[in-house]
């Protein structure tokens, strides 16, 4: 058994050590939606109407009622297709729905909600594990505060999926390959980008089977059980569609989605810097926030995290940096990237307590009032 692998805590003993981790979190997030209740009262929307009905939250819950089959023909001859949602989190809303009197916008905040702490808990447990509580704290509340952490609280997948591949990972580090496959299954039903638990889940089991640590049996059977999830979903779009193996690419591609490997984004950040006047300064701020990503994710490499979170951490900035599509959504594609977090968060660990609670508090500010800000304005797709 390796130093990683070493028995888990107890649950209870386990959600004590993360209760500051994930008061602290709570705390972040209830501003959050308080500064958005202001915000929006002031410009007389409905914060919770913003949070739980619009963009793509309205999908999830038609997906809820109404099943696959939806879809959307727009001027241009785009076809947007509900069949582009996986199905994890319009499944969890229909469950709450029926056993609670919530209807299926507010199910899907209920599950946000309650899958953003398990997120914040399975951040925390993991860098507990490889940099100790003070840095697991630290990374916690740190993804609380990202600038698009209002996502968090929405009737989107982000959190849901975040909360089951930070549970993978933390599965994976312990060696437990049964609970990491069926987690890594779970993900590929919530999002695309499930794609990265399953590489994480494979990479950690091939290396553990060429050391020749613990059970052979174990170690396959979470690797064949990883990508059953995003298989069955793929395959069953195909079908549907008649594309075979492509239709779930076919169906993205009507919402202009895609892997272009980064051109049409950086013919996007050209086209700003193009423009002049406002447009240069944007075009440059996109420049920096590709930067400080591709210079985190350096660190992380050279922080010589384990090699399954690198791989989990690189596909998700990948996917989200080299797709064709919303630029806008990009921000919000990277939430799942937590990894990238853990520099910044054993920086912070080392600093005097007094100092990194005045840090992430004023960063936490900063967040709520762009996040009250985005919602009110352009908000996420």
């Amino acid at each position: 058994m390796t130093d990683l692998a070493r028995p888990p805590a107890p649950a209870r003993s386990a959600l004590r050590r993360a209760g500051p981790a994930l008061l602290a979190f709570t705390a972040v997030r209830l501003t959050g939606i308080a500064v958005l209740a202001i915000w929006s009262a002031a410009n007389d929307k409905s914060w919770h109407t913003l949070l739980s009905a619009r963009w793509d939250s309205l999908w999830y819950t038609r997906v809820a009622d109404l099943g696959y089959g939806y879809e959307v023909h727009l001027p241009n001859g785009d076809l947007h297709s509900n069949l582009a949602f996986f199905p994890l989190l319009p499944w969890l809303e229909r469950l709450v729905s029926a056993v609670t009197p919530l209807g299926y916008a507010d199910a899907g905040l209920a599950v946000s909600w309650i899958a953003s702490l398990f997120a914040a808990w399975g951040i925390f447990a993991v860098a507990d594990r490889l940099y100790g509580r003070a840095a697991g704290t630290a990374a916690a509340v740190l993804w609380a505060v990202l600038p698009v952490g209002i996502v968090e609280s929405m009737a989107y997948s982000e959190s849901l999926f975040t909360a089951l591949a930070a549970w993978a990972l933390y599965a994976v580090l312990g060696e437990r390959w049964i609970a990491a496959g069926l987690l890594a299954s779970l993900a590929g039903l919530t999002r695309p980008v499930g794609a990265a638990v399953v590489a994480a889940v494979w990479v950690a089991a091939a290396l553990a089977l060429r050391r020749g640590d613990g059970p052979r049996a174990r170690m396959v059977a979470g690797a064949v059980l990883a990508p059953l999830g995003a298989a069955a979903y793929v395959l069953w779009v195909g079908g549907r569609t008649g594309g075979g193996l492509l239709g779930y690419l076919d169906v993205q591609a009507g919402w202009g989605n895609g892997f272009d490997g980064g051109l049409a984004f950086a013919r996007f950040v050209g086209d700003k810097l193009g423009d002049g006047g406002p447009g240069i300064l944007a075009g440059i701020g996109l420049i920096v926030g590709v930067a400080l990503v591709i210079w985190l994710y350096v660190k992380c490499v050279r922080q010589r995290q384990p090699p399954p979170l690198l791989v989990y951490c690189g596909i998700v900035v990948a996917l989200a940096l080299c797709a064709s599509g919303y630029f806008g959504s990009k921000p919000r594609l990277l939430l799942p990237a937590f990894p990238l977090l853990f520099p910044i968060a054993l920086a912070l660990a080392r600093l005097r307590r007094s100092r990194a609670v005045l840090v992430l508090g004023s960063v936490a500010l900063a967040s709520a009032a762009y996040g009250a800000f985005w919602l009110n304005g352009s908000g996420p797709p």
